[in-house]
C-alpha cells in the first residue's frame, strides 16, 4: 500500500462518530471536495479508496441520512439527497478548533493525496470551485498552517511541498501514527542528503588536490629535466621531493612529513615557488 491509502486508513478508522457536530463538517469537508458533486438536492460521491466509501457512509448513518452505494467500473459511488439545504445551514465562520479539523480531514479523505516522502514532499487537495478553495486556505492560515493556492481553468486546489509543514498537517488530521511514519522517513531521508552533500563535498576537495598535486609534480618533472632542480635551496627540494613521494596526500600532510614541519600555507607558498620557476 501507498503512503497515502496507508493514511487514508488510519483516519477513516477515528473513533469520533458519536460526534455529530463534528462528523457533519467532516462531511461538508467531504462535499466540498473535487469528487463530489451537487446538484439541487441530489448529491454524489465517488472514489476508488474503499476507506473513504466506508467512513462517507458512516457519517450519512450517524447523521441518519439515508443513502445508496454503487461499483462503477474502478469506482466507489455514494449518492442521497438532502431536505432544505440541511447539510450546508451552518457556515465556516466561528468554528470550533474540532470542527475546524473535522472539516479539513473531510477536504482530504474528499480529495485528497500525498507522494511517498521518501522520493518527493507533496501534498494537494483538490476542491470543487474557488470559493471552497479559498475557505480551506483561510482555515489553515488561521491554525498557522502555510500552504498554497493552485488555480488554472476548472482546478481549484491547495498543495504543501514542505516537510515540515505536512507533517503538522497530518497531525492536525489526527493521524498520530502516520506522523511518526513521514517524520521517520524525513529524518532518513535528511540524513542521507547530508552524508551524500559530504561525500560530493569530500569528492570535489579530493579533486582539487589531485588536479593541483598534477600541477606541481608537473613543474618539479620540467625543473629535473632541464638540470635546474639542483638549483633550487634546500626547502624547496625537500618539498619538492615530498611531493614526488606522496602525490596524493593533503598539503597539511605534506607539511607534517618535513623535517622542520611547517603549516599548510608554508607549504602552498613552497610548491607554487616551484611552480613560478619552472614557468620561467
Amino acid at each position: 500500500m501507498s503512503f497515502s491509502s496507508d493514511l487514508k486508513e488510519e483516519l477513516s478508522k477515528i473513533n469520533n462518530l458519536n460526534k455529530k457536530d463534528e462528523i457533519r463538517f467532516e462531511l461538508i469537508g467531504y462535499l466540498v471536495s473535487k469528487n463530489a458533486s451537487l446538484n439541487k438536492n441530489n448529491i454524489r460521491y465517488a472514489t476508488e479508496s474503499e476507506y473513504n466509501i466506508n467512513r462517507f457512509s458512516k457519517l450519512l448513518k450517524n447523521l441518519d441520512i439515508n443513502h445508496n452505494i454503487e461499483f462503477d467500473g474502478k469506482s466507489f459511488v455514494i449518492t442521497f439527497k438532502q431536505k432544505n439545504n440541511e447539510i450546508f445551514k451552518d457556515t465556516l465562520e466561528n468554528l470550533t478548533d474540532s470542527q475546524k479539523r473535522a472539516f479539513i480531514r473531510g477536504t482530504f479523505l474528499g480529495a485528497g493525496s500525498i507522494n511517498n516522502p521518501d522520493k518527493t514532499y507533496h501534498l494537494e487537495i483538490n476542491l470543487s470551485n474557488k470559493e471552497n478553495m479559498e475557505n480551506l486556505y483561510s482555515l489553515l492560515k488561521q491554525i498557522n498552517i502555510n500552504c498554497k493556492k493552485f488555480e488554472q481553468e476548472n482546478k481549484f486546489s491547495i498543495y504543501f511541498k514542505d516537510g515540515e509543514e505536512i507533517a503538522k498537517f497530518i497531525a492536525l488530521l489526527g493521524a498520530n501514527n502516520s506522523v511518526l511514519k513521514f517524520e521517520d522517513i524525513r529524518v532518513q531521508k535528511d540524513m542521507r542528503g547530508k552524508v551524500n552533500r559530504i561525500v560530493n563535498c569530500q569528492t570535489a576537495n579530493l579533486n582539487k588536490t589531485l588536479n593541483a598535486s598534477v600541477e606541481q609534480i608537473d613543474a618539479i618533472r620540467n625543473l629535473q629535466v632541464t638540470n635546474r632542480f639542483n638549483k633550487l635551496d634546500d626547502n624547496l627540494k625537500e618539498i619538492a621531493l615530498l611531493r614526488l613521494e606522496y602525490p596524493d596526500i593533503s598539503l597539511v600532510e605534506l607539511g607534517k612529513k618535513l623535517k622542520n614541519p611547517i603549516g599548510k600555507s608554508g607549504v602552498n607558498y613552497r610548491l607554487k615557488k616551484i611552480i613560478q620557476i619552472a614557468n620561467e
